[in-house]
């Protein structure tokens, strides 16, 4: 595989891509379940309605991609490069993206249900009606993030930078840290 590969509903369950320069690739509906994509460049490429459950992804770059709908279920994407990601509607719920940065990305309407986003980036992202419940932002940055109608019930935001962020109609209720009168 390389830059520009077309695999728009390919299986490639398991498939070894680690260190690979995937950039601007169409993986739109494929399915990479169980992948390795450990520092592989998915910059700018397509991952749209895609499975990556149980995928691992350490330090991957995936700037100004694109997986809006796609499933990321208990993956391992610690360190991951996200900035600029469109990711709206995708689930993410038990995976671990510790380190992760995700600046200037957008996940409206994304599950990010239990998961590990101790030291993550988040800033000046956009996660109205997000699903954060039980999810551990220990030590985050979420200056200037947008959760409008987001949930963050039973979440852990101690130690987070909130400087700006708006939570307007969020749900908190067992939120740990969270900024209440909001």
């Amino acid at each position: 595989l390389e830059r520009q590969t077309r695999c728009a509903g390919v299986d490639l369950r398991g498939a070894d891509l680690s260190n690979m320069d995937l950039r601007s690739a169409n993986f739109k509906g494929a399915n990479l379940s169980g992948a390795n994509l450990s520092h592989a460049s998915l910059r700018g490429a397509n991952l749209d309605g895609a499975n990556l459950d149980n995928a691992i992804g350490y330090r991957m770059q995936a700037y100004r991609a694109s997986i809006r709908g796609a499933s990321l279920k208990n993956a391992e994407l610690q360190g991951m490069q996200g900035q600029y990601l469109f990711a709206q509607g995708s689930d993410f719920s038990g995976s671990d993206l510790t380190g992760a940065n995700f600046d200037f990305s957008r996940f409206s309407g994304a599950s990010l249900q239990n998961t590990n986003l101790a030291f993550s980036s988040f800033e000046i992202s956009w996660l109205p009606k997000a699903n954060l419940s039980g999810a551990n932002l220990l030590g985050a940055n979420l200056q200037e993030a947008k959760f409008g109608l987001a949930n963050l019930s039973g979440a852990d935001l101690t130690g987070t930078r909130i400087h700006y962020a708006t939570f307007e109609g969020t749900f908190m209720e067992g939120c740990t840290a969270c900024p209440f009168d909001w």
